[in-house]
């Protein structure tokens, strides 16, 4: 579990712990990494601190994770940022780089080492945590954001496509908008009735545990969850 601090990717491991699966869970921030880790006490948490931008620490935790486990067979990619300056007239460079790198090539780094077992397996799912921003690019989402979840959601159905006869299964979630502590990179305030209307994080933790219930002769391509009022077209 990517982005398993926070958000999402918190909401996640809960639900997959709750189903019986032992969760390994990475994030940058370690103090977050504990305040997840204790909040149970059943042993089903293990915790990584990882910055999945960096292609050599994701690949030292990967084997530490393997030699505790073994074989991953469950991945989900939930690391994933935004920054306030978001058009083409106020974004930088360097915050185009570090949102491709984050949120597209960090969802690559860990794909690619996993995949190899899931192979030898025969067996594995992999489950993208896209957007919305990467099926209808927005202002909204910014550009550098809309890219790499497009980015993100087509290497999921790609990789899906061709390791499909290998066994093994790759789901793209494109959630709406959700109340995680990402939304205090918008570029303007959001309102506490507007979060109101907003998904929560375990919304669209039940989605991921949903896909990660099915047996493998299931197989769920795309899913989109979004708040009941926010427009889709």
């Amino acid at each position: 579990m990517t982005g398993g601090g926070s958000g999402i990717g918190a909401a996640s491991a809960q639900v997959l712990a709750n189903a019986g699966w032992t969760v390994a869970i990475s994030g940058r921030d370690a103090n977050k990494l504990e305040q997840v880790i204790s909040s149970r006490n059943d042993g089903r948490f293990l915790a990584f601190p990882l910055d999945v931008a960096d292609r050599a620490a994701a690949t030292r935790v990967h084997q530490q994770i393997v030699e505790r486990l073994g074989a991953v067979r469950l991945l989900v990619n939930a690391a994933g940022l935004n920054v306030p300056r978001r058009s083409m007239a106020d974004l930088v460079p360097e915050e185009w780089d570090k949102l491709l790198q984050t949120n597209a090539t960090g969802a690559f780094n860990c794909t690619y080492l996993v995949v190899p077992g899931m192979r030898r397996m025969g067996d594995g799912l992999i489950i993208q945590i896209g957007s919305i921003a990467g099926l209808r690019a927005s202002p909204l989402g910014g550009i550098a954001y809309n890219a790499s979840k497009f980015a993100m959601a087509a290497m999921g159905i790609a990789i899906g496509e061709e390791e499909r006869v290998n066994g093994i299964r790759v789901t793209v979630i494109h959630p709406g908008e959700v109340d995680t502590p990402i939304m205090q990179y918008r570029p303007k305030p959001v309102s506490q009735e507007h979060r109101n209307t907003m998904l929560k994080a375990e919304d669209v933790a039940a989605a991921v545990g949903f896909v990660a219930s099915l047996p493998p002769r299931a197989h769920v391509w795309e899913l989109v969850i979004k708040p009941t009022l926010q427009s889709f077209v």
